[in-house]
């Protein structure tokens, strides 16, 4: 069976957006930039929430952006054809390879989850993210935490999560002082 992975950018006091909205503290130098693109080579399918799907389009037209360096252009090869769902209430409409979500969140999840497939189910955006964990429906969380306090704005974790047991799988340290947190939920 496939798992679902919850994975996103925070910052040490554990947002992933700032009070004004801004995350700009994240952008990534080359060496997180190439995880990000192994990462993304295991995904099957990506479900989002509005707000990440409105902050990713910009890779739907940026292998036209002559600016881009060569691992730019890689990931957008590898994130424009990756299959997306999106879950949102005002949308009425997606570009590229994404879809709207016709119904629930844990029913998108087991009907993906029962097709065949061995890549992830990649989860984005703190507020789908909150729903699938109230459910129990998250694997394997993924924090790559930087090195900044922002001081409030959008929770990495819900702040209304029930008690989860994690098992911690993997830490890396890139040369920028980000740091990867990886922990399997343990049932």
């Amino acid at each position: 069976m496939r798992s679902v992975t919850y994975s996103m950018n925070v910052s040490l006091d554990g947002y992933i957006v700032g009070p004004d909205g801004g995350f700009d503290w994240t952008e990534p130098d080359a060496e997180v930039f190439r995880f990000w693109i192994d990462e993304i080579r295991q995904v099957d399918v990506h479900l989002l929430g509005r707000r990440l799907y409105e902050t990713m389009l910009y890779w739907e037209t940026a292998d036209q952006d002559s600016s881009l360096d060569d691992a730019q252009l890689e990931w957008a090869a590898l994130w424009n054809p990756l299959p997306k769902v999106v879950f949102s209430r005002t949308l009425t409409s997606v570009q590229g390879n994404a879809r709207l979500a016709s119904g629930g969140l844990a029913g998108e999840i087991e009907r993906l989850r029962s097709e065949p497939g061995e890549g992830e189910i990649a989860l984005g955006g703190a507020t789908l993210a909150a729903q699938a964990a109230a459910s129990g429906l998250i694997d394997e969380y993924r924090a790559t935490v930087y090195p900044v306090l922002i001081g409030g704005g959008i929770p990495f974790f819900p702040r209304d999560e029930r008690r989860v047991d994690l098992e911690l799988v993997e830490t890396r340290t890139f040369s920028s002082g980000v740091v990867l947190l990886r922990h399997r939920v343990t049932r």
